[in-house]
């Protein structure tokens, strides 16, 4: 009877012993299951998860580069993904009070070429409110194909990337139609042609009051004639600075029956301007001179009602309105 309680006794011990244990195994599994039985990377490898990179609750496992495998890598992708021509696509805008071009391309991330190019703006203060213009994803500039052209020679004008333009206007063959719009990725206006644009082509040769816009107009000393009035009179006292509108080489300085002292600049783009009955001149034939220089004063000589500048811009030997293109 003895031997019998001993006997339950050691049985007793020993199931005490393999109850703290399975308790304690138990909870080293809660606390790192993976560590001690990694029955998730077994499922990983049978399954093939590792591949959805943790979308979805797919396992993650994480590989070390050294800083210059990391540079070459991140380097590599970014230049591809800039450099890879893209499908040309647009979003739209309409035109609200206070838009202008500028602000547009900053918040757009684009080029004000871009923007005035693909809507063929030709006068950027005059745009109308409600208008809709189309935005790409992407900056570049329309080229109308002309006779002669192909796709070599488009590429070499604006020195861009033959297989971008392929791709982007989706071309199946280097034939293209004249009269044909291609979108030239990257390309940029000419300065000259976007500065008139926007009209900042030149600065006001003197601070004044415009007393007379160009276009027609009755002739101040006979109301019963019209004439065509060539340029701007802009008002001021005599003795007024009058400046260059822009930087150039003065062609002639003279006088004039008609607008008396007088001086011309030729400047660059087939660019002319004329300043009008001037007191004083203050340059001379031959001399180049920088925009904003003062190179003469305001005067009353010549066919003049008064004080003033008459202010005449050409261009190709055509006068132009000297308003649209001055800041």
């Amino acid at each position: 009877m003895l031997l019998l309680c001993e006997k339950e006794s050691t049985k007793d011990k020993i199931y005490k012993y393999i109850f703290r244990l399975t308790a304690i195994l138990f909870l080293v599994l809660i606390i790192n299951p993976v560590q001690y039985f990694p029955w998730q990377e077994l499922f990983a490898q049978e399954h093939d998860i590792n591949n959805i990179d943790g979308v979805g609750g797919g396992y993650f496992s994480e590989e070390l580069f050294t800083d210059t495998e990391a540079d070459i890598m991140l380097t590599s992708v970014s230049l591809e993904s800039i450099v890879k021509p893209r499908m040309l696509l647009y979003d739209f805008h309409t035109i609200q009070s206070g838009d202008n071009i500028y602000t547009l391309a900053i918040n757009y991330g684009l080029n004000q070429d871009t923007i005035v190019s693909l809507n063929e703006i030709s006068n950027s203060r005059l745009l109308q409110i409600g208008r809709v213009l189309k935005l790409p994803n992407q900056d570049g500039i329309f080229h109308t194909v002309r006779n002669g052209e192909d796709i070599n020679s488009i590429t070499e004008r604006y020195n861009a990337d033959q297989e971008a333009i392929i791709a982007t206007n989706e071309l199946f063959s280097d034939y293209i139609t004249v009269g044909t719009n291609l979108f030239i990725p990257g390309a940029r206006l000419d300065w000259t042609r976007l500065q008139e644009i926007n009209g900042d082509l030149f600065i006001r040769p003197v601070n004044g009051v415009i007393t007379s816009s160009y276009g027609w107009r009755r002739n101040p000393f006979n109301r019963n004639l019209r004439q065509f009035h060539n340029g701007i009179d802009i008002r001021g006292s005599i003795g007024d600075p009058v400046r260059a509108a822009m930087a150039g080489r003065v062609s002639a300085v003279g006088w004039d029956n008609v607008l008396g002292n007088y001086i011309i600049i030729n400047h660059h783009s087939g660019y002319r301007t004329l300043y009008g009955h001037l007191s004083t001149i203050r340059t001379r034939t031959g001399v180049n001179v920088a925009q904003g220089e003062r190179i003469g004063d305001v005067g009353n000589s010549g066919q003049s009602t008064g004080p003033h500048l008459h202010f005449t811009v050409f261009r190709n030997g055509i006068t132009v309105n000297p308003i649209a293109l001055m800041r």
